[in-house]
């Protein structure tokens, strides 16, 4: 997901919750969560709060590597955690989590879209221990008044036309994942010499990329600041909200379709009220909630049935149906290793002199 800055009123709130994390307050005991900064609304743990009587100890994080560690140390015993795809695998691997049954959970197993647990189990085969909470994809963003024709797929990137005009990701996986799949391989390989064959398109490039950015490829697309760019489904639905020219597209080599999940720690002592806590942000109203929140898409499908605006709730952006692209695939655990060899074409890119 995207971080997002944290409201005065609810950092206050979460230092509070935390202050007491050795007292189990509440009628029934707590529930101790930890995810995303500003990735819930907090009117939503009120009311499981109020409505079960168990307390939520809540505590965020910035990025899937400063929790992994943290939770595998176990300083805290956090029940309920919210890493994204690729980390769910290395939690798994790492036997970090507890398994779900999801007829202890029949929010969950009701409206949760049977598009989003096929694509989940790309890194949780048999959807045995995470509950998908968020999901997008990654596309390109170009404005039809400064482009001559439709962008359709990662190749066009390259044309020498957009010189000066292409906003690429400064992300390792993002960016290695825009020239793996433009010469039709995976954006999880672990062969080198694919990843080779991408580092060296992606150099080539280097001279017609405007810049290398994350947040602010939104601001300037809106700005008309460049022509293209790379950027997340639910920041591209806020682009076009501001600047009516700017059209998003699913490159025709395929993309990414990421997803954030609810998971329960293995060593968890309050599992049933974990059960309970995720249950709750799967029913239908609770997920619209959220969804208007935090504005990227849910994979609830009692949520989007109660979404009014026809706009949005029929948006190929926000709620695509995956079977009509091709090459979709979501980020798997690469392990150690496979990291820094990724981390290294990634250096090679950005180091490159042409």
């Amino acid at each position: 997901m995207k971080k997002r800055i944290l409201t005065l009123a609810f950092i206050v709130t979460m230092i509070a919750s935390l202050a007491g994390c050795g007292n189990k307050s509440g009628e029934n005991g707590q529930v101790i969560v930890y995810n995303w900064g500003e990735y819930i609304d907090p009117e939503t743990i009120e009311m499981f709060e109020k409505e079960t009587g168990i307390k939520v100890v809540y505590d965020e994080f910035e990025t899937n590597e400063i929790m992994y560690p943290k939770v595998k140390a176990g300083a805290v015993k956090y029940d309920v955690i919210c890493p994204s795809d690729y980390m769910v695998a290395k939690m798994i691997e790492s036997d970090l989590l507890h398994e779900i049954n999801l007829d202890e959970m029949p929010n969950a197993k009701a409206n949760i879209g049977k598009q989003y647990w096929e694509m989940s189990t790309q890194f949780d085969p048999g959807n045995k221990y995470s509950i998908p909470y968020c999901w997008g994809t990654v596309g390109i963003l170009y404005n039809k008044e400064m482009i001559s024709e439709p962008i359709t797929s990662w190749a066009d990137l390259w044309k020498p036309e957009y010189s000066g005009q292409i906003l690429m990701q400064a992300s390792v996986r993002d960016l290695l994942m825009v020239g793996l799949k433009k010469n039709g391989y995976s954006m999880n390989s672990l062969s080198e010499d694919e990843l080779k064959v991408a580092t060296k398109d992606l150099v080539e490039q280097k001279p017609l990329v405007q810049a290398y950015v994350i947040d602010e490829v939104r601001d300037k697309m809106i700005g008309n600041e460049a022509a293209i760019g790379i950027i997340y489904s639910g920041e591209a639905i806020y682009t076009q909200r501001e600047n009516e020219n700017l059209v998003y597209v699913y490159p025709e080599e395929g993309t990414n379709v990421w997803i954030d999940n609810w998971v329960i720690t293995k060593n968890t002592e309050n599992y049933e009220n974990a059960v309970k806590f995720i249950d709750f942000m799967c029913r239908p109203d609770i997920a619209k909630i959220n969804f208007d929140f935090i504005t990227y898409s849910t994979p609830n499908e009692g949520a989007q049935a109660l979404i009014e605006d026809d706009e949005i709730r029929n948006s190929y952006i926000a709620f695509p149906n995956l079977s009509d692209y091709k090459n979709l695939e979501t980020y798997t655990y690469l392990g150690e290793d496979n990291d820094e060899m990724y981390n290294e074409f990634y250096k090679e890119i950005l180091g490159a002199d042409n």
